[in-house]
Parts: C-alpha cells; sequence; structure tokens
C-alpha cells in the first residue's frame, strides 16, 4: 500500500500528466492506496474553494481510499519524528509533520512531489 500526499491527490484532479501516469500505474498494478487524514483535509479544503464539480471529484476520489487511522502510535511516530528533526534543527510544517508521522508509523511509502519530505529520516518516498 502506498499513502498519497496531497500534492499528488490534487495534481491527479487537475489532470496533470505526472500524477495521471502514476495514477493509471498504481490501477494497473493494482497498488492499494491510502491517504492520512491530515492529507484529506488538505485536498477538501482546496475542493471546497474550487466547488461545484471539483468538489465532487474530490470526494469520489477520497472515498475510493483507505483512511490511515491517527492512534497513540502515530501520535507517538508523529512527536519522536518532530523532536528529531528539531534536534537536526530542521523544520518542517505541521501538516507535513503529520503526513510524514502518520505514514511512518503504518509503514507506507508516500507518493509526493513535495521535497520537504525528504528530510524526514525512515521515510520512503515516491516522486513522480
Amino acid at each position: 500500500m502506498v499513502s498519497l500526499d496531497s500534492t499528488f491527490l490534487l495534481d491527479l484532479l487537475k489532470g496533470r500528466p505526472p500524477a495521471v501516469r502514476l495514477a493509471q500505474s498504481l490501477v494497473e498494478r493494482e497498488v492499494p492506496c491510502c491517504i492520512t487524514p491530515p492529507a484529506a483535509v488538505e485536498v477538501l479544503t482546496a475542493a471546497h474553494r474550487l466547488g461545484g464539480p471539483a468538489l465532487q471529484k474530490a470526494r469520489e476520489l477520497l472515498a475510493a481510499l483507505y483512511l490511515l487511522p491517527v492512534d497513540v502510535e502515530a501520535v507517538e511516530a508523529t512527536s519522536r519524528l518532530s523532536q528529531e528533526l528539531m534536534n537536526r534543527s530542521e523544520v518542517l510544517e505541521e501538516g507535513k509533520l503529520l503526513i510524514a508521522g502518520i505514514s511512518l508509523r503504518h509503514g507506507e511509502s508516500l507518493v509526493t512531489r513535495d521535497r520537504a519530505f525528504s528530510a524526514v529520516p525512515g521515510l520512503t518516498l515516491q516522486y513522480y
């Protein structure tokens, strides 16, 4: 299974070719996909801003994904990651920190185009 970042899903909803190609590849290879709650919020926030068909399309896309749970272990993973980054004098935006921590806790790689995630030790990234 792979965790899909909001950058990927928003690019997919906009029909951007690199995201569309990767989505087609994931479907063809029958790769199960999931999303973290913070990434889902980012996607829906953008869709609400656009409204109409974009909002409906985003809802349908999110409904097809497994929503990773935020449990105590996910909170622990996120807080450990936060402290590790602070110790290295690195900063990761709170939403990204949650996406990374939840994905790490569940052992999922992250599909994204956001290079900020490269600061996260142990997180397997798939760029498109």
